[in-house]
């Protein structure tokens, strides 16, 4: 049986991918490289967007 998945709206900005780690270049005592994590900022790091309500229009 094939399974339904929720059709979730997923972030325009970051296309899903929320959070990214970026090297600096510098290396730690133990030989590892220092990194930085950064988030998306439109989606605060979910990966996924609220969908717009539909807004009534009155006359």
């Amino acid at each position: 049986m094939p399974q339904h998945v929720p059709n979730t709206p997923v972030c325009r900005d970051c296309d899903g991918f929320p959070v990214v780690a970026i090297t600096t270049g510098t290396r730690n005592r133990d030989g590892s490289r220092t990194t930085l994590q950064i988030v998306c900022r439109a989606c605060k790091g979910t990966g996924t967007v609220r969908r717009a309500r539909r807004q009534a229009v009155t006359v």
